[in-house]
């Protein structure tokens, strides 16, 4: 009923943040105390709540519980199968305030903004290599430390970055997630695809 009245008793003493269920609430707490309860038994990784902790879980099981009914895209989180969704309907709904560009997903839009701005605000102590994204620093970071973080859960190949991981795990699966919609021509990497695209578009880039 609280969806209909939008009644929020729940309030953190922290900060104004409310909420309609005990246990949103509680998982917002966490964030002030820091506290981290649920714990990977694979790894040193912990969490504030359950939910997230399954989710981890998932890049050690490699469990893809969510699949696109379009092209049989399969996917860990629901948010990413959101994403993918969009390559079939086309929406873009992260707009450029500067420029015409949109982008289906915030994280595409926040890479474009960079090219306005120009700002890299995050450096590499080694090399001094900058970038717009701390995520994108972390990744480079293992270019010196050659740390693989990401194993293969069926032979001994181990990754820098999980996409890396995700594209050689098609190697044991067979797995094609990106389709054509002109020919059906099946493809492992979305790179593969966009190449593929060009010999009906005839572009040469």
């Amino acid at each position: 009923m609280r969806t209909h009245t939008g009644e929020k008793p729940y309030k953190c003493d922290h900060c104004d943040f409310s909420s309609a269920r005990k246990d949103d609430l509680k998982k917002h707490v966490a964030n002030h105390t820091g506290e981290k309860p649920y714990k990977c038994d694979q790894c040193d990784y912990s969490a504030a709540d359950k939910s997230t902790l399954v989710k981890h879980i998932r890049k050690h099981t490699g469990e893809k519980p969510y699949m696109c009914g379009e092209c049989g895209f399969r996917t860990a989180y629901r948010s990413t199968l959101s994403r993918h969704m969009r390559t079939h309907t086309g929406e873009r709904r992260y707009k450029c305030d500067q420029c015409d560009y949109c982008a289906a997903r915030k994280y595409d839009l926040d890479k474009h903004l960079a090219t306005h701005t120009g700002e890299k605000p995050f450096m590499c102590g080694e090399c001094g290599y900058r970038t717009a994204r701390k995520s994108t620093l972390y990744k480079h970071m293992r270019t010196h430390s050659g740390e693989k973080p990401f194993t293969c859960d069926r032979c001994d190949y181990s990754a820098a970055q999980k996409c890396t991981l995700d594209r050689h795990l098609m190697t044991h699966t067979g797995e094609k997630p990106y389709m054509c919609g002109e020919c059906g021509h099946r493809t492992a990497e979305k790179s593969d695809l966009a190449r593929h695209m060009r010999t009906h578009t005839g572009e040469k880039p």
